[in-house]
Parts: structure tokens; C-alpha cells; sequence
């Protein structure tokens, strides 16, 4: 695995951390009054950075142009698209638990890549001596 895919798995790792946090504060707030439901943007963002910044070297290569350049922030903004619940705010419990769980799925898949990754690179290092 090229140091580029490590250096986005670890941005996505901390777009999952930041969208945990949102995701509970946004559980701490169900039952306070005027509180607008917390969203983060990545994927948009991902999209945009690794469209700009690729490039072709041969017809079957893609590689990243810059790979120390790829570092993506994460957008924190107030999602006003839903209707508030029951006039309190505008957070959904099943909505969020449903995010919750997904966010975790993803976390434990990309940690679980980069110890291999690591791992892979310790057996290298080694000499295949395991």
C-alpha cells in the first residue's frame, strides 16, 4: 500500500473521530430547545482533493500527484434540512444511532487496514522472519 492510500486512511480516520463527536453531541442535545442538528462534510471534500489532485502516468497507473499534499479537512455545519421533532430540535435518535453504528463499522475497517499495513511493513523489515 502506497504512503499516499496510509496518509488518506489516516485523514479518514480522523473525519470518523470528528464525526463521532458530532454525532454525540448531537445525542447530548435531543432534549435541549432550539438546538440545530451537527453534520461534518468529507466525502465532498475527498471527492474535490482527489480529483485535483491526481494525476495519470500511464494508461493502466493512477497515482497521487502530491501525496504529502493530500490532507482533508472536515466541515463541521449545521444541518437546517430536517424539521424539528415534536418542536424541540431537529434531531432524529434513529437517525443518529443509525449514523453511529455505521461511523463504527467504518473505524474498525480502516484502523484494522493500516495495522495491516503496518504489520505487512514489520515482516518486510524482519526479512519475512515472522
Amino acid at each position: 500500500m502506497a504512503t499516499s492510500n496510509i496518509n488518506l486512511l489516516e485523514n479518514y480516520i480522523s473525519h470518523l473521530s470528528t464525526k463521532n463527536k458530532v454525532i454525540s453531541q448531537n445525542i447530548a442535545n435531543i432534549g435541549t430547545t432550539g438546538y440545530i442538528r451537527q453534520d461534518v462534510k468529507f466525502q465532498d471534500v475527498l471527492t474535490s482533493e482527489m480529483s485535483s489532485s491526481m494525476k495519470k502516468t500511464e494508461s493502466k497507473h493512477i497515482s497521487l500527484a502530491t501525496p504529502q499534499k493530500v490532507g482533508v479537512e472536515n466541515e463541521i455545519f449545521l444541518d437546517k434540512s430536517k424539521e424539528p421533532n415534536g418542536g424541540i430540535n431537529n434531531v432524529d435518535i434513529e437517525t443518529e444511532m443509525a449514523e453511529l453504528a455505521e461511523n463504527a463499522i467504518n473505524f474498525k475497517f480502516t484502523s484494522k487496514k493500516i495495522a495491516s499495513h503496518f504489520q505487512l511493513l514489520r515482516e518486510v523489515i524482519k526479512g519475512g522472519r515472522g
